[in-house]
């Protein structure tokens, strides 16, 4: 196998770290699909809300997970692609204006109006992880996807950019190198699981990505094929874990089996008259509680989760421009009814979202946790794809039957592909 076409994912949650090794198949650069070679999970430790707390705990549960995946995949890897979310990430539209050179619009003409957008200041205690264009203007003409070839004099790009906190970008990265490993790029997780779950359709008509996590609830809103806003809700699973602890009285190991193994977030689907048994303790002794009790307390968190969320995006004025409807993904979404109580609340149509477009051990990554891990490996595969787009470009500056005309039209196809990758 060749080692060009591996790619290494980690996703560092505040529950669990995995881990997914696969290999880039099909044709490419056009085609590249994702077969599944190995996959590894740890619990967290050190790590909470997208923050290291604790970098050396940090380092183990990546070493576990890593070295779970590498023995499934029997392939030692060295560089990972990493996701990283959080409050400390921030977002910000920028503009680049730039005068047309010649009588059309070239790549050349977009690469400039980039850049200038492109250059924004970034605070020292920042770091510019993404930049998406969003569309342009030709002198007057909105919504232009893409230009190259329209007559005009003024070139306007509007693009999104993504920060990230130094400090919480540099101690990921200091944890997977503790590790062993190298960190080869930081992807914002909401966006890796877009990739992973959500369709071309769904980004064109507009929906609303909600990735429910242990300690975070993100939030990524695509609109007319484009990332438009991504937001962070400092609730999540653990939350739901917390109020059983305290509604019940039970331990934490406990309260997440009952979670697990009952967990609703429906009243609606209980039936009356059903009850469950609690775990036993030498103060209380045998205890049976109405099955409605146990999915009363999880619906009420989780619905506060969701009225976060309708709430952020109505301050983002998307909250009626979700055609496509909601998509809820993650760890915590796995708990039934999620779907019914997100469809009650956001008044539309609502999916859990698994990784799709994955082949070999696609089982063992099929559910809704293993959504961004996924979606980290598949931007690898995509970074294999540019790879093979680049090796005619680089024949090229050897083979002198290569013609300056063939090189730019695959660089131009290289920039429009990748710019267009989220």
């Amino acid at each position: 196998m060749s080692s060009d076409r591996l790619v290494a994912a980690l996703d560092i949650g505040s529950a669990y770290t995995t881990a997914v090794i696969a290999e880039v198949t099909g044709e490419l650069p056009r085609r590249p699909t994702l077969r599944v070679l190995g996959v590894g999970t740890a619990r967290t430790a050190g790590f909470r809300r997208g923050i290291i707390s604790d970098i050396e705990e940090t380092t183990r549960s990546i070493a576990q997970a890593l070295g779970e995946a590498e023995r499934m995949a029997g392939q030692k890897v060295e560089a990972l692609y990493v996701g990283i979310a959080g409050e400390h990430v921030q977002t910000m539209t920028s503009q680049g204006i730039v005068a047309v050179n010649g009588d059309e619009i070239t790549r050349a003409d977009v690469d400039r109006a980039n850049e200038v957008a492109r250059a924004q200041s970034i605070p020292r205690d920042r770091e510019l992880l993404h930049a998406i264009p969003q569309e342009y203007t030709v002198d007057k003409n909105l919504g232009v996807r893409d230009p190259v070839g329209m007559v005009g004099t003024r070139l306007e790009t509007e693009m999104y950019l993504v920060t990230v906190g130094s400090s919480p970008a540099n101690n990921i990265r200091k944890a997977v190198e503790k590790a062993g490993y190298k960190t080869k790029d930081l992807v914002l997780s909401p966006l890796a699981s877009a990739l992973a779950t959500l369709t071309e359709d769904e980004k064109e008509l507009g929906v609303v990505l909600v990735e429910m996590g242990s300690g975070t609830t993100d939030v990524a809103v695509f609109l007319e094929g484009k990332i438009r806003h991504v937001a962070t809700i400092n609730l999540g699973g653990h939350n739901v874990t917390a109020d059983i602890i305290h509604g019940l009285g039970v331990s934490p190991a406990d309260a997440d089996r009952l979670k697990e193994e009952y967990g609703c977030a429906y009243e609606p689907m209980i039936q009356p008259g059903q009850f469950i048994t609690l775990p036993s303790t030498v103060t209380q002794g045998d205890r049976q509680i109405p099955y409605e009790l146990l999915a009363h307390i999880i619906q009420q968190r989780t619905d506060e989760i969701f009225d976060h969320v309708q709430r952020d995006l109505e301050r983002a004025g998307f909250a009626k421009q979700l055609n496509a409807g909601v998509v809820v993904t993650g760890g915590a979404s796995v708990t039934a009814g999620i779907a019914e109580l997100a469809s009650d609340l956001f008044g539309q149509t609502v999916r859990i979202g698994s990784p799709t477009s994955i082949d070999g051990l696609a089982e063992a990554v099929s559910a809704p946790r293993f959504t961004c891990v996924v979606g980290l490996a598949q931007f690898g595969a995509g970074k294999v794809a540019i790879a093979a787009m680049l090796q005619p470009v680089v024949a090229g500056k050897r083979n002198s039957s290569a013609t300056p005309a063939s090189v730019n039209q695959i660089v131009g196809k290289l920039k429009e592909w990748f710019q267009d990758f989220f």
